[in-house]
């Protein structure tokens, strides 16, 4: 049996594919640095799959790493808007110089299919209700450019090169496994942490800005889903949950679920690359994929509230 290889296997959403490609009987390769995800994040299944510590930047461990390799579920990154702005360099080097590296040695070892992960950031603030794939790209960070420019080496390598890729665009996913603790962290953790702590959650701009959130199931599924589907070689495909929710809901559910409803949020200046509204249509993963979302927003949140309480986040 052929083996599927996770980059950013210890990352949040790495460690959740991880685990979904072992229930499936797959056996299962991670490449990590460490640098973002944690060992932790592996540990109940560390004697299950095999690691390889190492950072994409370097050729010579990626060639290592897709060595009879099926499936390149490729989530290595350095994630966040404000992280990129700080530092755009890097954020270049990692995210785009390293989906080169894997892109190269994926076709020089016979790799079938890479699934890459991609962002809602590179559609920026386009001013549609509802994006699809057609919008033209606004990136309005380092980050967006980042996954934008990763899009453009798939599309080139499948028409080049044929091999298989597609692009997923994630749209603010959370779950368990998320990283509360990091100075970059997504809004639901951060919230969850406060809200806990009993400290005022902290909103950047009005909170009126709105987002789909959207469950870590949801996208590991659109994941698998990607890896077999005919007809996605080639394409650039949203995943998420078609909905829209604006951050001040978002902290009163959470103040809600943790038994804090009383807590008033502290606002601050918008963040500078931030979008003011993100909402996905989906259409194009049920037409391709056969996707459809398995865990609805409100159902994942309570899920990720309780993981969190369990002492796990």
């Amino acid at each position: 049996m052929k083996v599927d290889l996770v980059t950013g296997g210890a990352g949040f959403i790495g460690c959740n594919i991880v685990r979904e490609l072992l229930a499936r009987g797959r056996r299962v390769r991670v490449l990590d640095n460490f640098s973002t995800g944690y060992r932790r994040n592996l540990d109940e299944v560390a004697a299950d799959i095999e690691i390889i510590e190492g950072d994409l930047r370097s050729c010579h461990t990626v060639t290592k790493a897709v060595k009879d390799v099926e499936v390149v579920f490729h989530q290595g990154a350095l994630p966040s808007v404000p992280r990129s702005i700080a530092d755009p360099v890097t954020t270049n080097d990692v995210n785009v110089g390293g989906t080169l590296n894997i892109l190269h040695a994926a076709v020089e070892a016979g790799v079938r299919r890479i699934v890459f992960a991609s962002s809602s950031s590179v559609y920026g603030d386009a001013a549609v209700g509802v994006k699809d794939e057609s919008l033209p790209p606004m990136p309005l960070s380092p980050y967006a450019v980042s996954k934008l420019a990763g899009e453009a080496y798939l599309k080139v390598f499948h028409r080049i090169y044929g091999l298989e890729t597609v692009a997923l665009r994630y749209f603010n996913v959370f779950g368990p496994f998320q990283d509360p603790g990091s100075p970059y962290s997504a809004v639901i953790p951060l919230f969850i942490k406060a809200l806990r702590e009993g400290a005022a959650p902290v909103i950047n701009g009005s909170g009126e800005q709105s987002r789909d959130f959207t469950y870590v199931a949801n996208v590991v599924h659109g994941n698998i889903l990607a890896a077999e589907a005919p007809k996605a070689a080639g394409r650039v495909i949203n995943l998420a949950c078609r909905g829209s929710i604006t951050v001040n809901r978002l902290a009163r559910e959470i103040g809600r679920l943790v038994g804090r409803p009383e807590i008033e949020p502290v606002h601050r200046e918008p963040r500078p690359g931030d979008v003011m509204h993100s909402c996905a249509s989906i259409s194009l993963a049920e037409e391709i994929l056969g996707y459809t979302p398995i865990v609805s927003f409100s159902d994942g949140l309570a899920r990720t509230v309780s993981w969190f309480e369990g002492g796990l986040g």
